[in-house]
């Protein structure tokens, strides 16, 4: 079998990392030379694949001389359709449950907010298996259309537009059961074929974990300079924690500069007396002691409020609807030194 084509790294190699974060993994990125290659092997992608000495005798020789050469003709095209798109910002988590979607959602209404024309947001939720973006808009059983000029998004406001594989099922309730291959083609048609025409942000909604979803979005936005950097959502408690370092080791090696990380669900407001209190116990520290060991910012702490889920499933902004919540006025916060970070271009490489 031919191996996959490499792509570029998103972002320039990060710094050879510290001792204390070496660790032995598998490979992350899809290698040019196949595993039961011969030594002298030029690679999958060379003009000489499967034709150079070294090829005589490999069992993929056959495969390779036959194959198409290069790299993926489809990165010029997400190239030239992400090239008025500002900033591209990715939403990861370690672990499903802790509101990745709806910070996400969050993000694309406060992004959004302000003059019309300087701060135009798109969503796109590749959260193949289980996007929620749809509902948490109100935009269930729409569906996407093609013009000449590619895919259009669908339009929450004036400012904010989402596209999603919600949008292409034939119900709510149908499951995507798919492979990798037809899962990362979803991913490169959403990249180079809706038109998003220009846009300050781009918020990206990704799956839980580190898989195919995150290495296709990383390689292809490679294309078009490379992700702006990462927002990182946890909880508090530990059993959270341990899976969002998974996700930071993830940035470290594909170079993926880090925003900063936001800890959800910390802690419980009440709606009627505007008390708080802690629903998930940070016994190791939570998400201050996360960052100060990964040298990144805690960009905000957003309390539970059980409005949230209200307005999500009524496909509402809970911030319009509840501005003087702690919870709004921590994701406007959180936003505002985000737009902060990216305005000053000081999003570092962890180490």
């Amino acid at each position: 079998m031919v191996a996959a084509p490499e792509l570029p790294p998103a972002c320039p190699v990060p710094p050879a990392p510290s001792t204390a974060k070496a660790q032995a993994v598998a490979t992350l990125l899809p290698a040019s030379v196949p595993e039961n290659a011969p030594e002298h092997c030029p690679g999958t992608e060379s003009e000489q694949a499967g034709l150079a000495a070294g090829c005589a005798g490999c069992p993929n020789q056959e495969a390779c001389a036959t194959a198409p050469k290069g790299p993926d003709p489809d990165l010029a095209q997400v190239a030239d359709r992400l090239k008025d798109v500002k900033h591209k910002i990715l939403v990861l988590s370690g672990k499903g449950g802790v509101g990745k979607s709806t910070v996400s959602a969050m993000l694309g209404w406060a992004l959004s907010e302000g003059e019309e024309g300087e701060n135009d947001t798109g969503l796109m939720d590749v959260d193949i298996c289980g996007p929620s973006l749809p509902l948490l808009f109100g935009l269930q059983g729409q569906r996407l259309h093609s013009t000449s000029a590619g895919i259009l998004p669908l339009a929450i406001t004036s400012a904010l537009s989402l596209v999603s594989i919600g949008f292409l099922l034939p119900s709510a309730n149908s499951a995507v059961i798919w492979r990798g291959p037809k899962k990362n083609g979803l991913i490169k048609q959403f990249l180079k074929d809706v038109d998003w025409g220009a846009l300050a942000h781009l918020v990206i909604d990704t799956p839980p974990g580190t898989s195919d979803e995150h290495l296709s979005v990383v390689q292809y936005l490679a294309a078009a300079g490379g992700c702006s950097g990462a927002v990182i959502v946890t909880t508090p408690q530990e059993v959270a924690l341990q899976d969002v370092r998974k996700e930071l080791d993830f940035c470290r090696k594909t170079g993926i500069p880090v925003l900063g990380v936001v800890e959800n669900m910390s802690g419980f407001v009440c709606p009627s007396c505007g008390g708080e209190s802690d629903i998930f116990v940070p016994s190791t520290g939570g998400a201050d002691e996360l960052a100060k060991e990964w040298g990144i910012d805690v960009l905000g702490k957003v309390p539970l409020d059980p409005r949230i889920g209200k307005s999500g499933d009524y496909g509402q902004s809970f911030l319009e609807e509840y501005p003087e919540s702690p919870a709004s006025v921590a994701y406007r916060s959180v936003v505002a030194r985000i737009k902060e970070k990216l305005a000053a271009g000081s999003v570092p490489l962890l180490k």
